[in-house]
């Protein structure tokens, strides 16, 4: 008998590959694919947090311990002070004796026997048997602990800051806590009778190796009986009289059975308005997780009629909710304009609370948190949010008060990193010469405004000042300021000034106009914040969203901008990894010096789309999401940042990307589905299609925009919202004549 071996061989390879593509079941709830545990491990950062809330409201909680590694809890939160920025308030339920020094500093726990939903915690104390559960409401929380028959019933409940807890009855308790200059109150009831002690216990802090003094209220319960000991509470950063009506509003029952079901229509509801068809298992895992996350903030913090804003310290009445926590500079690039599609009535209210914190603190924010504008990182990128918004007809905020809040930014605002306040000679350096000024190498700070950590960071500013510049010349443009318009424009391209040609790198200069000669791999201190933030030149090559043609040009043409993007993803380190991460810990899920786990590299895959070459587009990215988002504890290669970067993923996967937020354009991928429906709120459904799906099918051979031939890769937000249909037909080879000439690339506004 004759084998024809190559055949064989083949056939072996294809049986092996259809083998490893298992397709989800579809009849399985979208809900149960959402996995907290996923990114659980940082690769050398911050994890995330299997965080148990309702969809951008103030109460989260999650156990706090150190990653999903860590086998012990130290206590459980009540509720966040802000993405990464502390607890505040917590309770653990224990067996031993505080008096006699035998009650534990922390529970160990079972992986195997811990449940996590969006909606729904559970977890089981295996040293002394106790189940601990817990839901969330909006402005509330309800935890439950099952304690064994005999023996004693007993929890703590802690203040983290400064702060007290009161003894309001036999079955009721608040408290208090301060925190950066502001209150939380809360006020919580126990199920039953119980005996309640307060003392002050001295603890270690470990990163100061001094101790603190920490507000304990040591609870009691007696008998020997197996009713579960149950706890509500509220949160207030009103009063505590509010703590009160919070939860009289939201938990008047003991039926915590009803507030969980409450909580899983409430998230099945938000992950529903995205249906998909195909993928495996795992894609999905990884898709509506990475949608579950996007959830994550900002969060609502008005409290039926009023709210704190420590914006300028006082309490307003407002029937509007309104938001805080974000972090735009992670932001701006996918999460707001994910939420333009999914909910935009719900950004419409953040972009009218950002322009309330302007009117209460006097400059528009930049990183809005509970109890300050944190001035993190760098760039005005509200600006960009709020063009982005405009654009696509997000309305219901003040326009003429957010424009003079973000032309305030523009004209009299610092552009320093990790700095708030008016402008300094940097500035002013700038706005005459365009650019930031760069020391050499060795050379003393001599601008005290300066952080002594974050630097200059001059060629980060520079292009980062240049897209906010074109965000707000645009605005201008949108509202009438011609002015404005003009002189923002010209200043939009100050990018330019520090791209240096030989080298094919944005490059710094010093104050008299010279290239300062550094190792753009490497130099810079850590994270290059001399010259660059958090990555080195090789990313910041590639900071030009709002002129990407105008790039093209600067680097020669669409070939020589392609083969400089090929070559990012192929260029070594030229070191060890040790010694890079040493210096850029931010700068992971590295192809080459392209780095997936920092959001300044989100839209450089896109980038072929417009030089020519978008089979590559969708090569690349299919890449990046198959190696550095798997459905497991190391599925994040990066700081996830509250929805930051799992927004990425979530239009990624459906195979579309907003390279330029201010331009209401989408980049066309290679979707992971065979099918995509967005439920949008106008009551129509925009539609992907991928004919001939299979794995391997990644490339587009040819599509249609509502039956019609489409010949670029991309479409417009019009076309979204009208509810449009795409078809890709897709393929295992590329069609490098799809989307390739010039008049097909996505548009660009700056000549």
């Amino acid at each position: 008998m004759r084998f024809n071996l190559k055949k064989l061989i083949f056939s072996g390879t294809i049986l092996l590959f259809m083998c490893g593509f298992k397709p989800a079941d579809n009849k399985k709830p979208n809900l149960d694919y959402v996995d907290p545990y996923i990114g659980g491990m940082g690769h050398l950062l911050h994890p995330t947090r299997p965080n148990v809330q309702l969809p951008n409201q103030m109460v989260r909680m999650h156990p706090l311990r150190a990653d999903f590694l860590d086998d012990q809890i130290s206590f459980f939160p009540l509720t966040m002070i802000s993405h990464r920025a502390g607890e505040l308030f917590g309770i653990l339920p224990g067996m031993g004796k505080p008096e006699a020094g035998t009650w534990k500093e922390r529970q160990t726990y079972d992986h195997d026997l811990e449940i996590v939903r969006p909606y729904y915690f559970s977890t089981y104390l295996i040293d002394e048997d106790i189940k601990t559960e817990f839901v969330p409401g909006n402005k509330v929380g309800f935890f439950r602990f099952t304690f064994p028959v005999k023996g004693a019933k007993r929890l703590r409940l802690q203040i983290n800051q400064e702060g007290h807890w009161d003894i309001i009855n036999k079955n009721g308790i608040a408290g208090e806590e301060q925190f950066f200059g502001m209150k939380a109150f809360v006020y919580g009831e126990f199920n039953q009778d119980c005996k309640t002690v307060l003392k002050t216990v001295t603890r270690p802090v470990k990163k100061t190796n001094k101790t603190r003094q920490e507000p304990t209220a040591w609870v009691e319960f007696q008998g020997d009986d197996d009713r579960p000991v149950e706890f509500k509470y509220a949160i207030s950063f009103i009063s505590p009289e509010q703590a009160r009506i919070n939860l009289k509003n939201e938990i008047p029952h003991w039926d915590f059975g009803s507030l969980k079901d409450n909580g899983e229509k409430i998230w099945t509801d938000v992950v529903n308005q995205i249906e998909v068809k195909g993928a495996t298992e795992a894609q999905r895992r990884t898709f509506f997780t990475s949608l579950y996350r996007t959830y994550e903030r900002m969060v609502n913090i008005n409290e039926y009629g009023n709210y704190y804003s420590a914006y300028d310290h006082r309490i307003h009445k407002s029937e509007r909710d309104f938001y805080i926590d974000d972090w735009v500079w992670d932001t701006y690039l996918a999460n707001h304009p994910l939420r333009m599609i999914l909910q935009p009535k719900k950004e419409s209210d953040m972009l009218d609370s950002y322009t309330k914190m302007y009117e209460q603190g006097g400059w528009m924010p930049q990183f809005p948190l509970l109890y300050i504008d944190n001035p993190a990182m760098n760039g005005f990128h509200s600006t960009i949010v709020f063009l982005d918004a405009w654009r696509k007809g997000i309305r219901g905020f003040d326009a003429d008060k957010a424009y003079e809040g973000i032309r305030k930014n523009g004209y009299q605002a610092t552009m320093l990193p990790w700095r708030n306040g008016p402008l300094c000679s940097l500035d002013t350096f700038y706005r005459k010469n365009g650019y930031y000024p760069a020391l050499m190498p060795g050379e003393a700070e001599t601008v005290k405004e300066v952080d002594s950590f974050e630097k200059r960071q001059s060629v980060a500013v520079t292009l980062g000042a240049s897209y906010d510049d074109w965000a707000l010349s645009e605005m201008a443009r949108e509202l009438g300021h011609k002015e404005d318009q003009q002189y923002f424009r010209n200043q939009s391209t100050n990018y330019r000034n520090l791209y240096r040609p030989e080298k094919k790198l944005m490059w710094p200069k010093n104050s008299k106009g010279e290239w300062i000669e550094i190792d753009p791999k490497f130099d810079g201190g850590p994270g290059g914040r001399d010259y660059y933030d958090e990555n080195n030149g090789y990313t910041y090559q590639w900071q030009v969203q709002e002129d990407i043609h105008g790039l093209i040009k600067l680097m020669g043409g669409r070939e020589k901008f392609t083969a400089n993007l090929d070559q990012l993803f192929r260029e070594d380190l030229g070191r060890t990894k040790f010694q890079f991460w040493a210096k850029f810990a931010d700068a992971t899920g590295l192809v080459g010096q392209y780095s997936m786990g920092n959001e300044p590299s989100f839209h450089i895959p896109w980038l072929y789309n417009y030089s020519g070459e978008p089979w590559k587009t969708q090569k690349r990215v299919r890449f990046l999401l198959d190696v550095w988002f798997q459905d497991n504890i190391f599925g994040i290669p990066g700081d996830e940042d509250g929805g930051g970067m799992t927004a990425f993923v979530v239009f990624a996967s459906m195979g579309f990307y907003p390279v330029t937020p201010g331009l209401p354009v989408y980049n066309i991928g290679s979707p992971v589905f065979e099918e995509v429906k967005i439920k949008l709120s106008n009551g129509k459904t925009f539609t992907i299609v991928a004919h001939n799906y299979a794995k391997g099918n990644k490339y587009i051979q040819s599509a249609k925009l509502n039956g019609k031939q489409l010949d670029r890769p991309w479409f417009t937000h019009t076309d979204l919202l009208n509810g449009a249909t795409i078809e890709l037909e897709m393929g295992a080879y590329p069609n490098k004549k799809w989307g390739s000439s010039v008049d097909a690339a996505p548009p660009s506004e700056i000549e």
